[in-house]
């Protein structure tokens, strides 16, 4: 065969792969990859779905009082694992338990705990759960209910103090009632011995607030706190009042406020420093102030007294302002150099700390010769 005839015989074959759609091995491969790609995309990834079978719980009407739980039925209607990332109660009174993984096809729950003691009428109650739904990230869950007090206190069911260690008072409130059968007390607890309660049964109609049911016994609880018992510092104790009320049997009355001590000294040490006997600076000022309001007058420093008088020695004089003293501190001018170390009382008319007791320190020097 010429060399001619073969290669057209090869032209030939050429020009019949073409037309029929052979394809390089290089350009077939890319074409699986798209195809695999494509393939890929078509099918969604495995995720779990969040769905709420009751996402509102409704109460209705509670007493007050009550502690709600109620667990949310949480079903994973998914192909994986569903997971409840975190479940925030909208307020302090909402506490939240979860399941932290759920199977597909199972159920878990959210359970919320609401405590009604401090409301009154209605209430909505959230907590907001996060998921890895990748279509439903939040959820919300709510709580309805309307709380009935069956007992209650008026004008309120607190009392509040501004007071001075020692001093007393008393506030009154009108415990009332609900419930169909009578009303009674049937125990008071207090929070300790400086608070202390008196109940009246009210039979003057005049007496009565316009509340609760009518006809039904009210109550008048004077409370009387204070004394020397009563500690300086913020008030925050409860008064609970035990009822035969069948729907709220206990009650609590919040003491609120402060107790401030009678007076207040501007320093708690005296300190001298290094000085010697002449030195102005061995002499030192100390102010006691009243804290009344009412009667600042009424407060008196009566006098002061130095542990050491060979030492240095104390006076007290009133000042222009009500309720105010200056305790003066001094050195004894033949004070010997050395170590100062006693104390300077102070003695007032306050009867819870009638005395007060303040460290004098320092060092008495040499005085250094005139030239």
């Amino acid at each position: 065969m010429s060399k001619r005839i073969v290669m057209a015989f090869a032209l030939l074959v050429s020009v019949g792969c073409a037309a029929f759609g052979t394809e390089s091995p290089k350009v077939a491969n890319n074409d699986k990859k798209r195809e695999s790609a494509a393939n890929s995309a078509a099918t969604p990834e495995k995720a779990g779905r969040l769905t709420i079978v009751e996402p509102v719980k409704d109460y209705g009407e509670v007493p007050k009082g009550d502690k709600l739980d109620w667990a949310f039925a949480i079903k994973n209607t998914g192909d994986a694992d569903l997971q409840i990332l975190a479940a925030k109660p909208g307020c302090g009174c909402t506490v939240a338990d979860f399941d932290k993984v759920i199977k597909p096809g199972e159920t878990g729950k959210v359970t919320a705990h609401v405590d009604t003691t401090n409301f009154a009428g209605p209430i909505s109650k959230t907590i907001s759960i996060e998921t890895n739904d990748p279509s439903t990230p939040e959820a919300v869950l709510t709580i309805h209910a309307t709380v009935k007090p069956f007992v209650e206190a008026f004008p309120a069911g607190f009392v509040r103090y501004n007071m001075l260690q020692g001093d007393a008072e008393t506030q009154s409130i009108t415990l009332y009632s609900d419930e169909e059968e009578p009303f009674e007390i049937a125990k008071i607890d207090t929070p300790g011995e400086w608070v202390k309660v008196v109940s009246h049964k009210i039979e003057d109609p005049n007496s009565r607030v316009q509340a609760g049911r009518a006809n039904q016994n009210q109550y008048r609880l004077d409370i009387t706190v204070g004394g020397p018992d009563a500690k300086v510092g913020p008030l925050a104790d409860k008064i609970h009042i035990a009822t035969n009320s069948k729907h709220q049997p206990d009650y609590f009355v919040s003491v609120t406020g402060v107790v401030r001590p009678p007076f207040r000294i501007d320093t708690n040490v005296v300190n001298f420093g290094e000085v010697t006997a002449t030195d102005p600076a061995a002499t030192r000022v100390i102010t006691v102030h009243s804290n009344s309001i009412k009667a600042p007058e009424a407060f008196q420093v009566t006098k002061a007294e130095s542990t050491i008088p060979t030492v240095f020695s104390a006076s007290v004089k009133p000042t222009e302002h009500k309720g105010d003293f200056e305790v003066t501190v001094q050195i004894a001018k033949d004070a010997k150099p050395g170590d100062l170390d006693g104390s300077v009382k102070i003695y007032t008319n306050d009867k819870v700390n009638p005395v007060v007791t303040l460290p004098v320190k320092g060092v008495v020097k040499v005085a250094q010769a005139q030239k």
